[in-house]
């Protein structure tokens, strides 16, 4: 049994806190644990049956949450949803900038349009959600704690997904920046970087409800090659980022501000090692290690 001083650091009762992009993927496992540990959930999302899904899963296990359908591209949205949760609540506590996405094509045969549309969903968004979000804790007195949700692109290379990893970038840096400005008001900030985790828009299912069913199904070499690249041999899952975003804002991380978590199975320490056909560790393909 947990004991209860560390319970009540982990809990989040009487908490307000926002989620973009809440309803699908990374976005529903935090708006889920969240909503375990006793927060208040305001569950924003483009897809407006995924909020009311995973508003309707927070209910079902006794707690308070609230769909909000939400374009983060949108700034006066943004700024509505912030809004929406300080009426409903009278208070804000947690931020967790969820909301983004990609498509992959070479830089060089990408317009203006998808650039600004990147950095709008990847970038601003996360600006004004924070400037937003700060205010109203500032106002509340008590601190808070906002995540941000990057990617492990954010600090390597990433060919056919620039603009992305530049916002990605950009948003650790924004991170680092915002723990040193909102220190002083006792709100913490800090960030994950995920790298392969199982969620519905890398399985195909981009729009419309989250539908396990329609899928596509992975061949067996491209299983074996995904996990030769993580350490820990397996897929990441969404629940586990939401234990990830959970830890940070809670009172186990009372002192961590202005770091970027990795949640990636060990692929940001991996450095482009790899385990070849026979298990062994090698060097993009080259030098085996043999080792034990």
């Amino acid at each position: 049994m947990l004991h209860p001083s560390l319970a009540a650091k982990l809990s989040c009762d009487g908490k307000v806190a926002v989620v973009t992009g809440g309803g699908g993927g990374i976005g529903r496992g935090i708006s889920l644990a969240l909503g375990k540990a006793g927060a208040n959930v305001v569950v924003a999302d483009l897809v407006t049956e995924r909020a009311e899904e995973a508003v309707a899963a927070i209910r079902s296990e006794g707690g308070d949450a609230l769909p909000v359908t939400m374009d983060a591209m949108d700034p006066e949205q943004v700024a509505g949803l912030i809004a929406t949760a300080d009426e409903r609540y009278g208070r804000l506590d947690i931020l967790i900038n969820n909301a983004g996405g990609s498509t992959s094509r070479a830089f060089l045969k990408q317009t203006d349009r998808s650039w600004q549309r990147h950095i709008e969903l990847n970038l601003l968004s996360v600006f004004r959600a924070t400037s937003a979000a700060a205010a109203v804790m500032i106002r509340g007195g008590r601190g808070g704690a906002i995540v941000n949700v990057s990617s492990i692109e954010g600090v390597r290379a990433a060919p056919t997904f620039a603009v992305y990893a530049a916002c990605k970038a950009g948003m650790e840096s924004f991170t680092k920046s915002m723990a040193l400005e909102l220190g002083a008001h006792n709100i913490r900030v800090n960030a994950i970087a995920p790298d392969h985790t199982l969620t519905p828009g890398i399985m195909g299912n981009r729009t419309g409800p989250v539908d396990p069913t329609v899928w596509r199904r992975r061949s067996e070499a491209e299983v074996d090659a995904l996990l030769r690249i993580i350490p820990l041999g397996r897929e990441g899952v969404e629940e586990e980022c939401g234990d990830a975003a959970l830890f940070l804002v809670s009172g186990l991380a009372a002192y961590i501000t202005g770091v970027t978590l990795p949640v990636d199975g060990g692929t940001s320490a991996s450095s482009g090692w790899m385990r070849d056909l026979a298990g062994k560790w090698t060097l993009n393909e080259g030098m085996v290690c043999t080792a034990d």
